[in-house]
């Protein structure tokens, strides 16, 4: 979600340094936490999101790509390693509509491909019959892990990733033409 759908001001560096995550990924860092230090970390990280999640704006193309998929009868999930309440916020500001939401509270987090291979199970589809749009590392290793053939990332900064099963894309645009020709349908209204 943040970084594909929207662009969110966050400084991960600087949330995992006061987290003191240690290089470890941050929600299965804080999963493992004692009480009360797993409380405390998971206020500290809620603030952070908090506070990007309402100077969020919207990445471009975002809205066309959606009806795009609608129109055509195309599924739409999210997955994502944020919060309910931060998504239910977005959903709202930006009038964004899923067929299907799953966030953290699910115990299913990225980088783990079982996000989107729940998101498979409630639509009853195979690897081959869908794609996966990410911006991250977290969303390439989750597609592999997954094995999902199509893993299209949103990568307009041009930022290296060490995968070659991921294809990478500058625009939305781009991603939407992509689908299109993947579905064999060129009529990009």
């Amino acid at each position: 979600m943040d970084g594909t759908l929207i662009e969110a001001p966050y400084d991960w560096q600087k949330i995992r340094s006061d987290l003191g995550t240690h290089g470890k990924p941050i929600l299965a860092y804080i999963s493992e936490l004692e009480e009360p230090e797993k409380s405390l970390k998971w206020r500290v990280l809620e603030k952070y999101e908090h506070d990007a999640t309402i100077n969020a704006t919207l990445n471009k193309g975002i809205l066309k790509l959606l009806d795009f998929l609608k129109n055509r009868g195309i599924f739409r999930a999210l997955v994502t390693n944020n919060n309910k309440k931060n998504v239910s916020y977005l959903m709202d500001k930006f009038n964004l509509e899923f067929d299907y939401i799953l966030t953290r509270e699910s115990g299913l987090w990225k980088p783990s491909g079982a996000p989107l291979l729940e998101v498979l199970k409630t639509f009853k589809l195979s690897r081959d019959e869908c794609c996966s749009i990410g911006d991250s590392e977290f969303d390439i290793l989750a597609g592999i892990d997954a094995e999902i053939p199509n893993i299209f990332i949103l990568n307009p900064k041009k930022k290296i990733f060490e995968s070659n099963r991921a294809e990478m894309f500058v625009s939305i645009e781009d991603i939407r033409k992509r689908i299109a020709n993947l579905i064999g349908d060129m009529n990009l209204s």
